[in-house]
């Protein structure tokens, strides 16, 4: 019975794991030729931690159940995990018996490593934020569960050819994933099309139902999150579509093959690909359709199983279930919760209201205002129309408070509309969230603040009590624990193993920044992560940094608000500098930048081919590259910064002031020693006070400038009063980067010179530029810069994910 075990039994020493490891390739896999064991042992070895995870699992579910708790429900359309192998042996604490077990068939367990693919079920931060705060939820034994989508393809791979960004598709899953465990008998049903029809039930009353519907099956797959050393294993469950039947016989029986399968492909699409390129309506249709089949399976699921456990009884519903909406890609979730409500379980609208907004939680992760998304509202009538009916309803309702709370202020009421009035209307998806939730949260101090002030303020003038900040935060087991084993090992010899779990801990580093045995230490571990980031870009680029140089990295999403191409200007001035012969104070730099772009992106991906032809350039140049290298990295993922991060010794955060919610790889960089260089933007401000401004590098416009800086701004002659400017600019017009190629980078530079650039690139050079050369003078300081350094991880205690997902948990989700 299932009651009987109160504790794991398998154990974790040598010999039990040893076992496992045998009976799974030879009798799970069928592999009896040790001599060949490529990816086998891969497979082997995650079915036997897995096991380890799977008692932990059941008893984790066994006690949520028998404890009745308030539950969190974190639904995401992206959960960037990673590779999950080496994670949950630190989590289970395994790694020495594993190391051994491995030893029999002379394999590391680096090397195992390797060979796991990041599940591709992400694009950037945005996920890999989500896979950080479920990780914290394990840790804390909190009873959340992630809901997302189970992406058969990835975003896509980036190989870089003759420069330039080409995709690729990322089938991650080709070889399986043994990590998931499929739960059919958990499906749900997802209803699209159709049309609304009125009719009266037995008590006289008009009630709705959507019918001749095309549905979808929604399949579940769990993936275990396990916490750290603490026997708890959360549920990331992850759906999967296909069609209700797998394709019509008759059809196929008469020749028909394509149609026969027609509507099993099409149900299929939905969950083929991680986030459709939208440029096109097909494009724009298919995410849609992904982001209501999260919604609505997520939602029937917790509804289900709060039937099963409680009855179809709904007056406690909101004091025990909690959704978080992770951006705005959920928010269909409002309407959608109304819809099973009103429709399925037939409560009357207020009181169905009333449990939506109490249950409700929305995260804001920008403050660009065309990423706030909107959908055609045809398209929704199409495609959802019980949905849109329901999102009027709710508008008009929400506009009546509006009008009551401003009688009279029509110009109100139009802005703050769920539906966007014009040509072709629109629903505004954060509108609809804020309306529907009991909380909303931005993810750094200044991004919070500029959300009331700014992009939501008559919202927050209407309900103050809603809006509140939790900074984001990662988690110290993977990006420092894991990914950083040397400096990991430092740290607890000095201060103990208590960090992995309460990061405040860090503190105690502190006095050790003085110490120079100490500082030898740290350098120590520094270069030995140097050389493997220089044996990865030798690999992948065929550029050999020196070990010894500054390692200056920036790592992300390629846009143009992020200024990857301020980054390649501070390049090509350094490179002009060089091949002038004015090289004083100049430190040995080795410059890699990493990240994708969306694939309909043009001015991005000319961004990439720019870092591309400027390397080709700078690394050929014998005279300029003993001082100066430049890489741009391809397929940037999870396993790269694992690589990068542990290795990097200035972090650039350089994104225009003002547009940067918060940014995590900032994070993830101080906590293993790198020194920013930023702006005064996002989370970069709460690093700076964190660890003072004499360990940080802040440079240019702030937000609270920028509006006036912007009526009066002249890039024409910020570049003719600035003399580095005009000879960098000289170089990118005459076409020395792009010889055989002319004209091409004629965008970039219009869009430099363009006094509407919304990114400030031209007005922040001369600031940028300057900061770079106090990192140069900092860094011929190695007693200083290792000072710094080790405050930077000292100070970086309050961007754990634990602490986020705490404050989440304290002040949100009250569990």
């Amino acid at each position: 019975m299932a009651s009987e075990i109160q504790t794991p039994v398998l154990s974790n020493d040598h010999e039990q794991v040893n076992k496992d490891l045998h009976r799974h390739f030879n009798f799970t896999l069928g592999r009896f030729d040790t001599d060949d064991i490529s990816g086998y042992m891969l497979t082997a070895l995650a079915l036997t931690v897995r096991d380890r995870l799977m008692e932990r699992w059941r008893l984790t579910k066994e006690t949520e159940v028998a404890n009745k708790s308030r539950k969190v429900f974190y639904l995401s359309l992206e959960f960037l995990l990673g590779r999950s192998l080496g994670n949950a042996i630190l989590n289970l604490n395994m790694q020495d018996s594993v190391r051994q077990a491995l030893a029999d068939f002379c394999c590391s367990l680096e090397h195992i490593e390797m060979d796991e693919k990041d599940a591709g079920l992400g694009n950037g931060g945005l996920g890999r934020l989500a896979a950080c705060f479920m990780d914290s939820c394990a840790t804390l034994a909190l009873p959340v569960v992630g809901y997302g989508i189970r992406y058969e393809y990835g975003m896509f791979q980036q190989n870089i050819v003759e420069g330039r960004q080409v995709e690729q598709p990322d089938h991650w899953l080709i070889a399986g994933n043994p990590w998931e465990i499929e739960r059919p008998g958990h499906s749900q049903v997802v209803r699209f099309y159709g049309h609304s029809e009125f009719y009266k039930n037995h008590s006289g009353e008009t009630c709705v139902r959507w019918v001749g519907t095309q549905d979808v099956l929604a399949v579940p797959y769990d993936m275990p999150i396990p916490g750290y050393k603490n026997d708890k294993v959360n549920t990331l469950r992850l759906w999967k579509a296909a069609a209700t039947e797998e394709f019509n016989l008759q059809e196929f029986n008469e020749g028909d093959y394509a149609d026969a399968v027609a509507q099993k492909n099409l149900a299929e699409q939905i969950t083929m690909v991680l986030y459709p390129n939208d440029a096109s309506e097909n494009g724009k249709e298919l995410r849609l359709r992904q982001q209501y089949f999260l919604a609505s399976a997520s939602l029937q699921d917790v509804i289900a199983e709060w039937i099963k456990e409680r009855g179809a009884d709904f007056s406690n519903f909101a004091e025990f279930n909690c959704f978080q909406l992770n951006d705005t890609h959920p928010t269909l979730a409002v309407a959608e919760l109304m819809r099973l409500l009103v429709d399925i379980y037939g409560l009357e609208w207020e009181k169905a209201w009333t449990i939506t907004c109490k249950t409700m939680a929305y995260t804001n992760h920008t403050l660009l205002p065309e990423a706030l998304e909107k959908w055609s509202v045809h398209m929704m009538g199409e495609l959802l129309p019980r949905l849109l009916q329901i999102i009027y309803e709710i508008n008009a309702r929400f506009l009546a408070l509006v009008a009551k709370r401003w009688p009279g202020d029509t110009d109100r009421q139009r802005r703050m509309s769920l539906i966007e009035e014009g040509g072709q209307p629109q629903v505004r998806m954060a509108y609809l969230a804020i309306v529907g939730s009991f909380s909303v949260n931005g993810v750094a101090e200044l991004h919070s603040q500029l959300l009331k002030s700014g992009l939501f303020k008559d919202f927050y003038e209407l309900w103050p009590e809603k809006f509140n900040n939790k900074t984001n935060g990662v988690t110290p087991r993977r990006w420092l624990a894991h990914c950083n084993r040397g400096l990991g090992d430092i740290l607890t010899d000095v201060i103990g193993p208590g960090w992995k779990t309460d990061l405040s801990l860090l503190e105690k580093l502190k006095p050790y920044a003085e110490d120079t045995a100490f500082q030898e230490r740290w350098a120590q571990v520094k270069l030995q992560n140097k050389e493997v980031l220089r044996n990865r870009v030798l690999q992948k680029c065929g550029v050999e940094f020196d070990t010894h140089s500054l390692f200056d990295v920036q790592v992300k999403r390629i846009h143009e608000y992020k200024r990857q191409l301020l980054n390649i200007l501070h390049v090509i001035h350094l490179y002009d500098r060089i091949t002038r012969g004015d090289t004083e104070g100049m430190v040995p730099r080795s410059v890699l930048i990493g990240g994708k772009a969306a694939p309909g992106y043009a001015l991005a991906k000319l961004i990439i081919k720019l870092a591309n032809n400027v390397a080709k350039v700078v690394n050929a140049d014998d005279k300029v590259s003993p001082l100066l290298k430049l890489v741009f990295l391809p397929n940037y993922r999870v396993k790269s910064m694992e690589i990068i991060c542990p290795a990097a010794d200035l972090s650039e955060q350089i994104s225009t002031a003002g547009k940067e919610a918060s940014g995590t790889g900032n994070m993830k960089f101080m906590m293993n020693g790198a020194l920013t260089i930023g702006t005064y933007d996002g989370a970069n401000i709460e690093i700076l006070d964190a660890v003072g401004q004499e360990h940080f590098f802040l440079f240019g416009l702030r937000v609270e400038d920028i509006p006036e800086f912007r009526l009066h701004n002249d890039p024409n002659h910020i570049i003719e009063q600035d003399e580095d400017l005009q000879r960098v600019m000289r170089l990118l017009e005459c076409g020395h980067f792009n010889m055989f190629e002319p004209g091409l980078f004629e965008p970039i530079v219009r869009s430099i010179r363009s006094p509407l650039d919304p990114w400030m690139v031209a007005a922040d050079f001369r600031s940028y530029v300057d900061a770079q050369k106090q990192v140069a003078a900092a860094y011929t300081d190695k007693s200083n810069w290792l000072r710094s350094s080790i405050l930077n991880t000292a100070a970086s205690g309050y961007f754990s994910s634990d602490r986020t997902i705490a404050d989440y948990a304290r002040e949100i989700w009250k569990i």
